[in-house]
């Protein structure tokens, strides 16, 4: 879509969606398809090459492993939703039902604290239907032979709706799909927000266009806080830095690799069949400029490969293949996501700070978050505890799995 207009072809909107990508393309799907909603939509999109957006550099998995039983629910609604994508995309025959490559993620603890969590966690997870197993240090060793496992007591491994699957295709598809039922796209960055005390009541273009609106969503990803700003507001959101690497082993495994979260935070998986991606964050982490993509070269000298070859001394030898820079639009308060209206700007909606979940909970945030406009309250998934009043009052959500 690098063809957008400039320009939008109405001087007001009925929802405004700042950033296109998979947050405000999924709220635009939502929306457009709603029987409640019969109003005009404008998608603002900075970038309508998308090279640069979270959606772009994400590493494209889903999990059920969360602590928090909300997570899981919005997990396992996007597992559903992505396998039955045609039927939910209406029948369209061109759309294509996704798998998951379930090679699940594998949590590894090293202390009994860890071990503790990953207990309690995993008969919460079961008892919400996830198929989580708890392994000891012989069973990881008699599945997974090629682990070093000195330090690790114990793992958590699910084997069910946990690993790849292909986002870009539902980003592709929600962005399609709301086009064709009307959304207007425009290439523009928003430059103004004009609010009072309790509403939002226009926005100014890059191309020097005024609209109204009678809802404005923030979907601008790690840029979330910079149009917070421009209304007055601010929220706990900024651009931190990931980096991957995907890499061919000299010798490789003789069994599917897991999405292996090392205690260090480094993970790695499978990525092909002789190839493995590999994740981390830089320490220190701080903010960065959204525009900046440069790669930490002595982060994977240094930190990184000494990990991955201790933990699996098969990988002495990795060449890479190719390597990138990403950013998590991260929510400093807790790392999950906010959802939902500003507690005094009440037409000014936030889909911010996933804080590197945020792919696999598009379709039911989306969702969410078009039941809010429409009818006022939560339909489906009681998402409440998501909301901006949190973030005002310092009260963080409980999650603690976080990667």
């Amino acid at each position: 879509m690098s063809h957008l207009s400039q320009h939008p072809a109405r001087t007001s909107y009925d929802v405004v969606i700042i950033g296109g990508a998979m947050m405000g393309s999924s709220v635009a799907w939502w929306l457009s398809h709603s029987p409640d909603f019969q109003g005009r939509i404008l998608v603002v999109e900075r970038d309508p090459t998308y090279a640069q957006c979270s959606t772009a550099h994400t590493n494209s998995c889903i999990r059920q492993q969360f602590s928090e039983a909300l997570n899981i629910r919005i997990s396992q609604f996007t597992a559903e939703f992505i396998k039955n994508l045609r039927a939910n995309m209406g029948g369209d025959l061109r759309v294509d039902d996704l798998s998951i490559q379930e090679f699940g993620y594998l949590y590894l603890a090293d202390s009994e604290p860890k071990a503790n969590a990953l207990r309690a966690a995993q008969v919460m997870q079961n008892g919400l239907g996830a198929r989580t197993r708890i392994m000891t240090k012989h069973d990881l060793a008699r599945d997974f032979p090629f682990y070093q496992l000195d330090d690790i007591l114990l793992g958590s491994h699910g084997t069910r709706d946990e690993g790849y699957w292909d986002g870009g295709a539902l980003f592709d598809w929600f962005r399609r799909k709301a086009v064709a039922a009307g959304v207007e796209y425009v290439n523009a960055e928003v430059t103004g927000i004009e609010a009072t005390q309790a509403q939002v009541t226009s926005v100014a273009l890059s191309s020097g266009r005024t609209l109204s609106c009678g809802h404005l969503v923030n979907a601008a990803g790690p840029r979330a806080n910079h149009v917070a700003q421009l209304a007055g507001l601010d929220i706990p959101v900024e651009p931190r830095k990931r980096f991957t690497w995907v890499v061919k082993a000299e010798h490789p495994l003789d069994h599917e690799l897991p999405l292996t979260i090392d205690p260090s935070g480094v993970h790695i998986r499978q990525d092909g069949p002789e190839t493995y991606m590999i994740g981390a964050r830089p320490g220190p982490d701080p903010a960065v400029d959204p525009a900046d993509f440069h790669m930490d070269h002595s982060l994977w000298e240094t930190h990184v490969w000494p990990i991955v070859a201790t933990r699996i001394p098969q990988f002495e030898a990795l060449r890479i293949v190719t390597e990138w820079a990403g950013h998590y639009a991260y929510n400093t308060l807790d790392q999950n996501a906010i959802l939902g209206p500003h507690s005094e700007v009440r037409n000014f909606y936030f889909i911010s700070g996933f804080s590197g979940h945020g792919l696999q909970q598009a379709p039911a945030m989306g969702r969410g978050l078009a039941e809010l406009i429409t009818t006022g309250r939560f339909q489906t998934l009681d998402l409440s505890p998501f909301g901006y009043d949190r973030i005002a009052a310092h009260r963080p959500f409980g999650e603690s799995a976080v990667i």
